[in-house]
């Protein structure tokens, strides 16, 4: 993991260059639509407060910025997503915002931990989520044993520190489930060098068609409308 202060220098670098906040010289009908609609929208949806009441209870070092996990909320919401996956439930919060953003959905959660996984259910029944399905284990047994049973996933959160063979090896996986219109999110991909390296391998992949750094979470698209590939920074 880079030190404090390298990140740090990275971020300015990052916020220095980026594209501007409102889409303003973003060259992309989609980029600047996803931009006007989603990352800047304000409002505060019903189960916000309810979810962050539960974020109060908890240690807020393990969990992801309250703004990110906004973010996903609207982009399930926005997106329409009905089949959800996230690989790292952790103690449940982002989780609640991908179910809560869609409640016909199904929203599918590995986490490797049993403790970790019992405390995220406490929330979720705390919040009356019931569209949840943890599934509980080391990644290499269950994500292929959920991925045999779902022919399309629609949107795909990879939460979680893993090396970067492992990312490389799940995003593989996932891809033959991956359609025109899905959104995979990686997670801290400015964390270290590995991380770097995974979200340019990534970036390079066939399948991938477009991608936005938000430096604290990457986001990639597979649109057939971009017959060249795209990749954005964009301030957030």
């Amino acid at each position: 993991m880079y030190s404090p202060v390298k990140l740090g220098l990275k971020y300015i670098q990052y916020w220095l260059f980026a594209e501007n906040a409102k889409g303003h010289g973003v060259h992309s009908p989609f980029v600047f639509e996803l931009i006007e609609r989603v990352f800047n929208d304000d409002r505060n949806f019903y189960y916000f407060p309810l979810i962050e009441s539960a974020r109060e209870s908890l240690t807020k070092s393990t969990l992801t910025p309250q703004k990110y996990d906004h973010l996903f909320f609207r982009m399930v919401n926005y997106f329409g997503s009905s089949v959800v996956l996230e690989l790292g439930t952790m103690l449940g919060i982002t989780t609640s915002y991908l179910a809560a953003a869609n409640t016909n959905a199904s929203v599918i959660s590995l986490e490797k931990s049993t403790e970790t996984a019992t405390v995220a259910k406490r929330h979720f029944q705390y919040l009356g989520l019931k569209n949840i399905e943890q599934v509980i284990g080391e990644f290499d047994e269950t994500l292929p044993v959920v991925l045999s049973r779902i022919s399309q996933l629609d949107f795909v959160l990879v939460n979680g520190n893993y090396p970067k063979e492992t990312t490389l090896h799940y995003f593989n996986q996932l891809k033959p489930h991956l359609h025109e219109n899905s959104v995979l999110i990686f997670v801290d991909i400015h964390r270290n060098k590995e991380m770097e390296t995974v979200w340019r391998q990534v970036q390079s992949d066939e399948m991938v068609t477009l991608t936005i750094d938000l430096f604290f979470v990457g986001l990639v698209f597979f649109r057939k409308e971009n017959k060249v590939k795209q990749h954005f920074t964009v301030r957030y």
